[in-house]
């Protein structure tokens, strides 16, 4: 069996990871892999295959800044990895975030709709049903049950800052993601399968396939780094924050506004933030760059009392499973799927902008002590998300759609 997988990233950010892991259990059970993919390389297992250059993908942010046209430019650049994939001649595609200025989506799904072969298209948000935007949570809107319009999200990502053109985006997509032969949706959530079920993309079938992890990288012995006995040499209890990207969907203000209530002996810690974030901290948040390394994530996931999510819009965020897996028990605001991965005795969930709410959690979880919740959080990440498991379930489903054809 031979798959093709396509990505923004390579082995980079959650959901590039996801497609390396895939690739890796693809190999390790004898078939081959493929990943095209637009920018943010890391070494690979699979094949890798790029697509675009820096100009192209420039001019792609242009037009979606200026015409609120993302997902409709590399025109060169998908003619000439279509050619490309043709040549690997893959027995099943797998899509994953196609979003992300490199890659023209009505060319692609041209493509896909000529050749026939069995589509996997994992969602790792909202961007392939609406108009715009990939997450409508932040501003509550529901017009992408029907149709799109005078967007409210129009300034954040893919950002436009003059057309609006959410009500063309929106048909053009659906023109253009209807009428494939064999398409099947995975979302990593129940909460966007309800979603895809209620969109223009639901004449397909779609499952959930929760996100999976290493469990012999995240776990709850992982030994000491510099940074951790650093952070920990003073004995206050340690609140970790995770994000690949910080800012109001991610709850950074929220953490600032904690960090205001927080007693003398609580030290919150960010990882993720840029230079400029972290000069403008209060004197109890330690901000820390985005690191590649999952050995020194992990780390901090074992030595922190409590991980904190306090995000506005989410699928179902790795990061949660990842610090359950390092026995650290989950706050999570009611947010997407984010709920879906912790359980009673292994988190809370808090209403969204919730502070009060929030401090009383953190409290009562360090207060209570990490050692009483370690176990519990271990069991349920072994439970549910051990990669192996889960990237297993990609395997047998690829499967199941060639016998099926």
């Amino acid at each position: 069996m031979r798959v093709q997988q396509i990505n923004t990233t390579l082995n980079s950010s959650a959901p590039g990871k996801i497609a390396e892991e895939i690739g890796k259990v693809l190999q390790a059970h004898g078939h081959e892999s493929y990943i095209g993919y637009g920018r943010r390389s890391r070494p690979s297992a699979s094949h890798s295959v790029k697509i675009g250059n820096f100009v192209d993908q420039s001019f792609h942010g242009v037009i979606t800044r200026l015409f609120d046209l993302h997902g409709f430019g590399s025109v060169g650049a998908t003619r000439k990895f279509v050619k490309k994939v043709r040549e690997i001649n893959p027995d099943i595609i797998h899509l994953h975030n196609i979003h992300g200025y490199f890659i023209n989506l009505e060319i692609l799904f041209e493509y896909l709709k000529e050749t026939g072969k069995p589509v996997v298209w994992t969602l790792h948000d909202c961007w392939p049903f609406t108009g715009h935007c990939s997450h409508f949570d932040f501003v509550d809107c529901q017009k992408w049950r029907t149709q799109c319009f005078e967007c409210p999200n129009k300034q954040v990502y893919p950002r436009s800052l003059l057309l609006d053109n959410s009500r063309s985006n929106y048909l053009r997509k659906r023109e253009a993601f209807s009428g494939l032969k064999s398409l099947t949706i995975v979302t990593p959530s129940d909460w966007l399968k309800a979603h895809v079920e209620n969109s223009f993309l639901k004449e397909y079938r779609t499952i959930t396939i929760n996100n999976g992890i290493d469990l012999n990288v995240f776990r709850t012995e992982t030994g000491t780094t510099p940074l951790t006995e650093k952070l920990k040499s003073d004995g206050r209890k340690m609140v970790l924050g995770v994000a690949n990207l910080w800012g109001k969907h991610k709850g950074l203000a929220d953490f600032v506004r904690l960090s205001a209530d927080l007693p003398e002996n609580y030290h919150i810690v960010l990882v993720g933030l840029n230079k400029v974030q972290q000069k403008n901290l209060p004197r109890n948040i330690t901000g820390i760059s985005r690191t590649e390394s999952v050995q020194e994530l992990a780390a901090l996931y074992a030595a922190a009392d409590v991980f904190v999510n306090p995000t506005y819009v989410d699928n179902f965020p790795t990061t949660n499973i990842e610090a359950l897996a390092c026995g650290t028990p989950v706050i999570t605001y009611d947010t997407g799927g984010s709920p879906e991965a912790i359980s009673e005795t292994t988190g809370h969930i808090v209403r969204k902008g919730d502070i009060p709410g929030l401090m009383a959690s953190v409290r009562l979880f360090c207060e209570n002590g990490k050692n009483h919740y370690s176990a519990a959080c271990r069991n349920r990440a072994e439970a549910l998300y051990d990669k192996n498991e889960r990237f297993n379930d990609y395997i047998n489903l690829f499967r199941s759609l060639l016998q099926n054809k």
